[in-house]
């Protein structure tokens, strides 16, 4: 299993302060559950509900105020993005997350298929015309060219 990381605020995806949003990452659950239980926990009566996520939204940091990378981090992504194409940027940029139950953050695996397929069928494109420009006259004659 992956490690979690640190306990943050998401006030960018959240609805009041992003402290369900924050602990929905932190757990890799979907938002609407932590959602959902918080607000049937103040609901039943459970009261304590309201002064836990009002103490954690004066604790816990923000996620866009943390440094997320070491400089050394920063250098290595910095030389991968600069020794990649732009359509290649594209697709390592993309990581796509299938989630086992419903609760589990990520893409159903039908979306998931449907977006790898989409992929695929891009990256296919872009090989056919690089093949398409290869095998024409017109890079035989800019080789040869190139040659003299």
């Amino acid at each position: 299993m992956k490690g979690r990381g640190e306990l943050y605020r998401n006030p960018s995806q959240g609805k009041i302060a992003g402290v369900c949003a924050g602990l929905a990452e932190y757990f890799g659950w979907e938002t609407w559950l932590v959602r959902i239980l918080v607000v049937s926990g103040v609901l039943l009566g459970m009261g304590w509900f309201v002064v836990i996520y009002i103490a954690a939204w004066f604790i816990l940091d923000k996620k866009n105020s943390k440094v997320t990378a070491s400089p050394v981090k920063d250098k290595i992504k910095q030389a991968v993005t600069n020794a990649t194409s732009a359509s290649e940027k594209d697709f390592a940029s993309e990581s796509i997350k299938v989630k086992s139950r419903i609760w589990q953050a990520g893409e159903p695996p039908k979306q998931a298929f449907h977006d790898i397929r989409r992929k695929f069928n891009t990256l296919e494109r872009e090989l056919r015309q690089i093949e398409r420009y290869v095998t024409s006259p017109e890079f035989t004659v800019s080789r040869e060219i190139n040659n003299l």
